[in-house]
């Protein structure tokens, strides 16, 4: 079973030129329902104005705020304007704007004749899409965006609608290229899909866990009172590279380890009474983030024991795609004998495997309070004593 399932959780111009529309429309989402592409260009089409840029910041403010990548869901944008990721967990007051942005394209869509955007309202709304928008924290509250789109193709640079008022107050588009230097600088909108709004981030459990306190060190429930536990906590960790192309936002990392809990059996028929768990978390890593140690702190094995020989351990960074599983081998020790258990582990078939194999104590105890390399990531690990 699962002892315990945490989720937690980053001024180059190519070309101002008039370009044109060579790319294929085929990029979709993941739902497969409505084109990013699609999307990017109605957004260049609407009167945008101060009042609609600033619900964006808004929105991706609190979604970063709350521990998730600088995003604005299309959920949130039509149910909850200005909401970032996780408000409607922490029961944020909805904001008031005189113009929503939903209300202004449900506007331009009930304009639009039949065929010219290939989408509804409500489409949009469930199609899992949203506005990424990294380094936000730039903006000078004042400058239009340029909106692109993901191409789902690795990428590293494409079209963008570059939005500009004119003399009279209109808003004026042009075509240029942008890639991740460019965004960097300027301010720069990207219709993706989105991966983590799912899941509860590291930020909302350390508040939640805090019980009104301004921070919670480690990551872990209270007890009841007994005998101290050796616990196996995951420090910290440092992306060393971005693994994703900067259209597709930041990278979201699973942690699986897979242990016997509690483990104190006297002979190896005792051993199948014992079913392995395995812990599994997500940490979300920002762009702008590579390099820079997360504050982690969170448990791996609970209850660690002295015949917990070896756990099995896995990195992988999310990109999708059907079920699969590993099936690894743990490792016990029963009067002197060591013996191994297996564990399925599960992770999808498109994902990057950053490291997978198995860790023993041994090597937890060697090098505790130092960071390992584990592909392009180091990990802390450490034991504390639970009481």
């Amino acid at each position: 079973m699962r002892h315990i399932l945490l989720f937690l959780t980053f001024a180059f111009l190519l070309s101002c030129e008039q370009i044109d529309h060579a790319l294929p429309d085929s990029d979709t989402d993941l739902k497969g329902l409505v084109s990013s592409r699609d999307v990017a260009r109605m957004l260049s089409s609407l009167p945008l104005g101060a009042e609609q840029l600033g619900e964006v910041f808004d929105a991706v403010s609190s979604s970063s705020r709350n521990g998730y990548d600088e995003e604005y869901t299309m959920e949130d944008l039509f149910t909850l304007p200005g909401a970032g990721v996780g408000d409607k967990t922490t029961k944020a007051t909805p904001k008031n704007y005189s113009v929503p942005l939903k209300d202004m394209i449900a506007e331009y869509l009930s304009g639009t004749k039949a065929g010219e955007t290939p989408f509804s309202a409500s489409d949009l709304q469930n199609s899992g899409l949203q506005l990424y928008w990294p380094w936000y924290d730039k903006w000078d509250k004042t400058s239009y965006p340029a909106i692109t789109f993901d191409p789902g193709d690795g990428s590293s640079s494409n079209i963008a609608y570059q939005l500009s008022k004119n003399e009279d107050g209109s808003v004026k588009v042009k075509e240029i290229v942008v890639n991740e230097a460019y965004a960097a600088e300027n301010p720069v909108w990207i219709v993706n899909a989105n991966d983590d709004a799912t899941y509860t981030s590291l930020e909302l459990l350390r508040r939640e866990l805090a019980q009104g306190e301004d921070d919670a060190e480690i990551i872990i429930g209270k007890r009841e009172t007994g005998a101290p536990l050796k616990t196996l906590v995951l420090s910290s960790f440092t992306m060393l590279s971005n693994y994703d192309s900067w259209l597709a936002g930041g990278s979201e990392f699973f942690i699986k380890c897979g242990s016997v809990e509690n483990f104190n059996a006297a002979t190896e028929a005792e051993l199948k009474l014992y079913n392995p768990y395995i812990t599994d978390f997500m940490i979300e890593v920002r762009r702008k983030e590579v390099g820079i140690p997360q504050r982690i702190n969170t448990i791996l094995v609970d209850n660690w024991t002295d015949q917990l020989e070896r756990c099995a351990f896995m990195i992988t960074e999310d990109d999708g795609g059907t079920w699969t599983h590993w099936n690894a081998v743990g490792e016990v020790k029963i009067k002197s004998k060591t013996y191994g258990f297996n564990v399925d582990i599960p992770y999808r078939s498109q994902d990057d495997i950053v490291w997978r194999g198995s860790l023993s104590y041994d090597y937890f105890d060697k090098y505790r309070k130092e960071p390992g390399r584990f592909g392009e990531v180091e990990v802390t690990f450490d034991f504390v004593e639970r009481y």
